[in-house]
């Protein structure tokens, strides 16, 4: 039997392709030479017929044909996944850019059909107009604004909302066809039914934050604005829904490769796990900082005006309110949680260098030390130069940059154990 065989029977079927040509020219004579040829194409080929003159017989033909098609089929729905979280990573774009603009209360009302026809024609225009005239937000803020200037922030908020229609279209209509097709196995199932759970309740949470800027409020003193709390909880499920569809698309594009087991790699691969929490919490901060304007109270780096602890931290009562309703304290809460963040991210890298990153681990943490170091700067140049929408939308994109490689770092590393 040829030496290609015996090797190709010894190495599991995943690693097969990974090797290259020469490994399978082994063994005296030229009959075995081209058994081994032979061998080298049909696993290339994802086929199995010609691996008979080599030795192998129907049911490992037929096991290893199997094993092929069902790793493509893996692969094929793990770019499915992959493109969706791309237009999520369009969404938060288009989301931040919506709330800077101040184009998110525009839309005063919510159909998921009839909501995809925009107003054509001058009257249907000036209809829409009236009812957005309806509320807070016009009274008190827009009263000069004219209908020109109605129709920019409406296709702002416009777009927004159709590019999450898309990405329900994205989402349910591949996965149903995969479902039919019986390419969804029992555990990846869960994943997706949980996938789709979370991709209605966003656009449910988005509709409910929306509504909350409606509401006329007349003892608030303050300006109509969403609550900063389903904000919040707005961008968080965003971010749930974006890492946990990212991670389980790795898991059927890609395998972590072996890496040696050493204590300091191991320290890495714990590290991985509270560095991608931490930047979760402080892109979640981050909601609170937009939702309440907080970005505008304090305009200076590293202290606030001429103190390192501003005075009016800790003005509302009941204390707890002024984590999250304060906008001094907010923003306070986010500069220290990004200085930790970048900070601890910047410590497992110089931990990381001495560890014996392989590969991809090392390009990824690498990538997430410098991505770090950018972010930090986008978030002080937004600071001091008062909020600018470029900038701010930068910096909120970035956030999701720095969750994805935190992501990936932290399956590349599953191989650690």
């Amino acid at each position: 039997m040829a030496a290609a065989c015996l090797l190709a029977r010894k190495i599991p079927q995943s690693c097969l392709l990974q090797l290259p040509r020469s490994a399978f020219s082994w063994g005296p004579g030229p009959s075995t030479c081209r058994a081994a040829r032979d061998c080298w194409r049909t696993i290339h080929a994802g086929l199995g017929g010609t691996c008979w003159r080599a030795g192998w017989r129907g049911a490992s033909v037929r096991r290893f044909a199997s094993q092929t098609k069902v790793a493509r089929q893996r692969k094929i729905m793990g770019v499915w996944l992959l493109g969706c979280c791309g237009m999520v990573a369009g969404a938060v774009l288009i989301g931040g850019v919506t709330r800077l603009t101040e184009s998110g209360l525009s839309m005063t009302d919510w159909h998921l059909i009839k909501g995809m026809k925009p107003p054509r024609s001058q009257e249907e225009w000036e209809e829409e107009f009236a009812k957005y005239q309806q509320y807070p937000e016009y009274q008190y803020v827009h009263r000069d604004l004219t209908l020109e200037e109605f129709k920019r922030i409406f296709f702002m908020e416009y777009l927004h909302r159709m590019w999450g229609r898309l990405i329900g279209v994205a989402f349910f209509v591949p996965a149903g066809v995969f479902a039919v097709k019986g390419w969804i196995t029992p555990g990846l199932r869960s994943r997706v039914v949980f996938l789709g759970g979370l991709l209605m309740f966003q656009g449910l949470l988005g509709w409910y934050m929306v509504k909350s800027g409606l509401e006329d409020k007349p003892q608030s003193m303050d300006i109509p604005r969403v609550s900063p709390y389903r904000l919040a909880a707005h961008l968080g499920t965003a971010l749930l829904f974006h890492s946990a569809m990212f991670y389980t698309a790795l898991g059927l594009c890609q395998t972590p490769k072996q890496q040696g087991k050493t204590l300091k790699l191991l320290r890495v691969k714990g590290l991985a796990h509270g560095m991608t929490a931490l930047v979760f919490f402080t892109a979640l901060s981050g909601a609170f900082v937009a939702g309440l304007d907080a970005g505008l109270v304090y305009n200076s780096f590293p202290k606030f005006a001429d103190r390192w602890v501003p005075d009016d931290m800790w003005a509302m009562s009941p204390k707890w309110k002024n984590l999250f309703e304060n906008p001094t304290a907010v923003q306070f809460n986010h500069r220290v949680l990004g200085m930790c963040t970048g900070t601890f991210i910047l410590g497992t890298w110089a931990l990381a260098r001495g560890a014996g990153l392989a590969g991809r681990s090392r390009f990824l943490m690498n990538g997430l030390a410098a991505m770090s170091v950018l972010q930090a700067t986008l978030g002080v140049c937004t600071l001091l130069y008062f909020v600018p929408t470029p900038l701010a939308a930068s910096h909120q994109s970035g956030s999701l940059v720095l969750l994805t490689l935190a992501l990936w770092l932290m399956h590349e590393l599953k191989a650690v154990r």
